[in-house]
């Protein structure tokens, strides 16, 4: 199979990219793949968020998968100008799909909208079920090995690898105890039965939201934080989805600085105002106790867990639920190693791409999500990051078009 434009990765960003090459770039469709391991687009996106019991995403309602930011809003549709106790009840309903601030999108909304997009261009018929094992660069383009066997060659390969690959697992978590597992590691089946004792490790949004539908379920639980609840309406200021930050950012000729900048504008395990409001009513409900501790062991036999924290107190537990994030290492595995000591792609300090304006970190490859923040900085890894990342390759694609249509037959 020979294509114009592959894309690894099924998720938020390889979903958006390829929708905006359709519908923008005029990218024909049967020069368009989209290679994901997932049964489905978004899987893992779906996976995730229904574990952690999410019901309002954190990102407004502009930052959505369509061509047009403002898509979401229009797919709640405006209520009709009805006097009475209906056009409350419209009023109301329509509401009801966005929580306040920024209009942000129940997540069950969010996901029928995006199912939306994914109809309206097509992209599960583009979808090639399978995982990327190697990559190779040649005079041709691209050759992408599947794990089915199969061999693509593309013009253009973007790398829209997210960080989900790799849950963070603390050091003291003994691998392969059943009753220890990171809620997003692969094939989680691990929810608890009712009435269990769980602990929760964890202080940021999904470590938060897992032990509130814990709680919600019934179950006795200890979320135990290594810090305080850190407060944060997003997970970097929105000064830096504009000039206001990313001006000095791109001043910044320094890539090592560029990853400083980056660590420091994340507020990494925070929590929005709401889930904080939520979680301040369970403990003081005794629905869940919080403990601000680090964990030093975990003593384990054939009855309850025995969690030893640093503070001096021990929790007895059944199961322990990891939500401690993903690690902040260079996604793509072997994959990407390999690609990267086969083609002298260039790499930061920090083992991250180096990429021009266009995300190109080789003439034939473009990348979207952490492989691209020294480039579109901290909010490169979300769905806003998604949108700017898929402006440059509509504008990379354009340009190929027009190369293409001036090369000598």
């Amino acid at each position: 199979m020979k294509l114009d434009w592959l894309i690894i990765g099924g998720g938020i960003h390889g979903v958006h990219i390829a929708a905006r090459l359709l519908g923008e770039a005029g990218v024909p469709r049967e020069r368009v793949r989209i290679v994901d391991p997932g049964e489905r687009l978004l899987e893992r996106w779906r996976t995730c968020t229904a574990t952690t019991g999410m019901t309002h995403l954190r990102s407004p309602s502009v930052h959505n998968l369509d061509l047009d930011p403002w898509s979401l809003l229009r797919h709640a549709g405006k209520p009709k100008r009805t006097k009475g106790k209906r056009a409350g009840k419209r009023r109301k309903d329509k509401l009801s799909l966005f929580a306040p601030p920024y209009d942000r999108p129940q997540l069950r909304f969010f996901n029928d909208h995006c199912d939306q997009v994914i109809e309206a261009f097509g992209l599960d018929s583009l979808h090639v079920r399978a995982r990327a094992s190697s990559c190779t660069v040649d005079c041709d383009g691209v050759i992408v090995q599947l794990s089915t066997g199969q061999e693509i060659t593309a013009q253009r390969l973007v790398l829209a690898i997210g960080a989900g690959e790799k849950p963070e697992r603390p050091a003291w978590a003994p691998a392969g105890l059943e009753q220890v597992q990171h809620v997003f590691e692969h094939g989680f089946d691990g929810w608890p039965e009712e009435g269990t004792t769980v602990a929760v490790v964890g202080g940021g949004i999904s470590a938060c939201q897992v032990a509130l539908r814990l709680a919600d379920e019934g179950h006795q639980v200890h979320l135990i934080s290594r810090h305080s609840l850190r407060e944060h309406q997003f997970d970097s200021d929105p000064g830096w989805l504009g000039p206001k930050y990313m001006r000095n950012f791109k001043r910044e000729s320094d890539l090592d600085r560029r990853r400083v900048l980056i660590s420091n504008a994340r507020h990494r395990g925070s929590v929005p105002p709401d889930v904080r409001r939520g979680l301040r009513i369970a403990i003081d409900e005794g629905q869940l106790s919080w403990h601000e501790s680090d964990i030093k062991a975990v003593e384990h036999g054939s009855g309850p867990l025995v969690m030893e924290l640093t503070t001096g107190g021990r929790i007895e537990v059944d199961r322990v639920l990891l939500a401690t994030g993903f690690s902040s290492t260079r996604p793509g595995g072997s994959l990407i190693d390999e690609l990267v000591e086969q083609a002298s792609l260039p790499c930061a300090g920090c083992g991250y791409p180096i990429v021009d304006s266009s995300l190109r970190w080789h003439p034939r490859i473009h990348v979207s999500g952490p492989l691209a923040e020294l480039e579109l900085g901290p909010v490169a890894r979300n769905i806003a990051g998604a949108r700017r990342a898929a402006d440059r390759l509509v504008g990379a694609a354009r340009t190929a078009q027009v190369t293409d249509q001036e090369r000598p037959a």
